[in-house]
């Protein structure tokens, strides 16, 4: 029996380590289809050995990019659904559940679209921080409904992420005002929805999303403007449900000063924190290809496609 990687999987973890693979959805999908190219090729000569053989390549393309939540929940929807008394049994459902994962996916932007433009009336203005495509869905699939809608967007420094959601809500036919970050509490008597994106949901329904979500937030329930989170569901955190917090990455200082500033600041401790935590009392619903939910019943959600705990089926071996 061989245990070795098939060549496509080797060259996939290669790729996603590299980040030549990158993107939430990209990374997962590309994840499901080695495991599926894996079970394919597998010559494993019984159960336990097949089982090992892919809870070893699910290790390998885990360990490519462990901070990356897509990844590791693309592994838990295949992995934890492996099941079987022969090999073909095995092989089938491995190949079964990266199939059912890859359309899950394929659709997951558009249904999540239509759900959340659904929150979305005729002559509504929404406020956006950062740039996130599932949030754009939401705005472009109330445009092709024939809703008119306007848009305040932040700018999002350090890296003016907001300018691509402005360029891209203007082709899709909505009324832009962009703004810089500290206007944004003007502005919010003027908006109807706060419509954002996230980088990863924890089990309590609490955001991860880009430095400054969190402000807008209390600032948006203080004005009683909705905050809506529009996140696909590779979004969600299952590590979360043991009480692991979500590490925070902290940026080069270059983001915020160049070196020419830098030296004329002088000798000044220069933070540069990427994402924020906004608690779930100040979100109103998150918007997912699932259904929109208050945060508090995410958790549901997150067991029913990830699993009930947070155990990593890759690294539930005997060797």
């Amino acid at each position: 029996m061989s245990e070795a990687f098939h060549p496509e999987l080797e060259a996939t973890a290669e790729r996603i380590a590299s980040m030549e693979i990158r993107g939430a959805a990209t990374i997962a999908g590309a994840a499901a289809e080695a495991l599926a190219t894996q079970a394919r090729a597998s010559d494993a000569a019984d159960p336990a050995g097949f089982r090992r053989e892919h809870r070893r390549a699910g290790r390998r393309l885990y360990d490519t990019r462990p901070t990356a939540v897509s990844l590791p929940n693309a592994l838990r929807y295949v992995l934890d659904r492996m099941d079987g008394d022969s090999v073909a049994e095995l092989r089938a459902s491995v190949v079964e559940a990266a199939e059912a994962f890859q359309t899950r996916l394929d659709r997951a932007q558009t249904d999540l679209g239509e759900i959340g433009a659904n929150r979305l009336r005729d002559g509504d203005t929404v406020m956006t921080h950062c740039h996130s495509t599932d949030a754009l869905a939401c705005v472009e699939a109330a445009v092709e409904q024939g809703k008119e809608l306007s848009a305040v967007v932040k700018e999002t420094r350090p890296r003016n992420q907001g300018h691509i959601t402005a360029e891209q809500l203007r082709a899709a036919g909505v009324d832009v005002t962009l703004i810089v970050d500290s206007a944004a509490r003007r502005y919010l008597d003027e908006v109807d929805h706060v419509l954002v994106g996230a980088d990863s949901i924890a089990a309590d329904g609490s955001v991860v999303n880009k430095i400054g979500t969190s402000g807008l937030a209390v600032n948006a329930r203080e004005r009683g403007v909705p905050i809506v989170v529009a996140a696909q569901t590779i979004k969600l955190h299952p590590e979360t449900l043991t009480g692991q917090t979500v590490e925070i990455e902290m940026r080069a200082e270059t983001e915020v000063v160049d070196d020419e500033t830098r030296a004329e600041i002088g000798g000044v401790a220069v933070e540069n924190p990427a994402f924020d935590v906004t608690p779930p009392r100040y979100v109103d619903a998150i918007v997912t290809e699932s259904g929109q939910f208050p945060p508090e019943t995410i958790v549901t959600l997150m067991r029913e496609l990830f699993g009930e705990s947070a155990a990593r089926p890759w690294a539930d071996s005997e060797e």
